[in-house]
């Protein structure tokens, strides 16, 4: 059985433009796994919110705005289910897509942007997000590289604080949060459907991934969650950029997760405690029983808060 990490590594390496990620897949001696993997996902459409859906497949959800003036992605997922997620979101319109937003550079979020960009996608993202997937990056956490994407797969149009797209009767507002999960982090609010995509500034359920490596910072990540809720109502739908559908009760218990475990971590920074010795002390344990069955196992998590704290 392929441990919770060794999945997250592959992941990463599906998630890297086409050719680069066969070559890193075949590398890791994983081809046939990762193909079967790939053409069993299934892409579920997940009513939100009236104009606005939510995809689920593999790899960060999608949020989806369909109307007369076309289709808006949030976020893409990986390249090899470009034609799963064309074909769910024919499901809800048969308009062309127009728009994607990546929420940050992550392949899981944007491996399907080269597929989408060739066939006539304007791609738009934060500044740092065209940064990072141009050029090659290290996730220190999972000891990998990822190359630089293709110039299809770029960001297009990029924005530096806020951008407001008005489509389909509706007001998409984006706007980029400090380091967080990356150090290009945008929130996207669907301002009439009352609906937020968080994007990985929230794993619904789940200890998240903070890359480190590329400017994620723990006290980031607790500061847009409460960014968010400070935005969202009792009534507004939350798309994170992984688990289920959200809602703010949802969202802020993560947030105190995130405060708990950041409290706890820094405790054994301020006894002078090494990262190993900080991870065999368990300071999760309160929280492993809620949060700690996802992907991201409670060790690799400590590690990576201690990481951020000492950075």
């Amino acid at each position: 059985m392929v441990s919770t990490v060794a999945s997250f590594r592959w992941t990463f390496r599906k998630a890297v433009p086409v050719l680069a990620a066969w070559a890193l897949i075949a590398a890791a001696a994983v081809p046939a796994r990762g193909q079967g993997e790939t053409e069993e996902v299934t892409i579920e459409v997940v009513p939100v919110a009236s104009g606005v859906s939510m995809l689920v497949g593999r790899g960060g959800n999608i949020g989806v705005s369909a109307g007369p003036d076309g289709v808006f992605l949030v976020d893409d997922q990986y390249a090899p289910l470009t034609e799963k997620i064309r074909a769910a979101v024919a499901t809800i319109d048969s308009r062309p897509i127009r728009f994607v937003l990546n929420t940050h550079w992550h392949g899981d979020h944007t491996g399907g942007n080269e597929n989408l960009g060739k066939a006539g996608t304007l791609i738009v993202a934060h500044d740092n997000v065209r940064v990072r997937m141009s050029s090659e990056q290290f996730l220190a956490a999972f000891d990998e590289t990822v190359p630089a994407s293709p110039k299809e797969a770029l960001p297009v149009v990029t924005f530096n604080d806020t951008v407001t797209f008005h489509l389909n009767g509706e007001e998409i507002h984006a706007f980029h949060v400090p380091p967080a999960h990356t150090d290009g982090d945008s929130v996207v609010h669907f301002r009439n459907a009352d609906v937020i995509h968080a994007g990985d500034l929230f794993f619904n359920g789940m200890y998240p991934f903070i890359d480190v490596s590329t400017g994620g910072d723990v006290d980031g990540m607790i500061a847009a969650a409460g960014r968010i809720l400070e935005l969202a109502g009792d009534g507004t739908k939350i798309i994170p950029g992984h688990g289920s559908l959200a809602t703010r009760a949802d969202l802020a218990r993560y947030r105190d997760m995130l405060a708990g475990v950041r409290a706890a971590v820094a405790a054994q920074v301020a006894a002078g405690r090494s990262r190993e010795e900080t991870v065999a002390a368990k300071p999760t344990a309160p929280f492993d029983e809620a949060w700690g069955g996802g992907w991201m196992d409670p060790g690799t998590f400590t590690g990576i808060v201690y990481d951020s704290l000492t950075k």
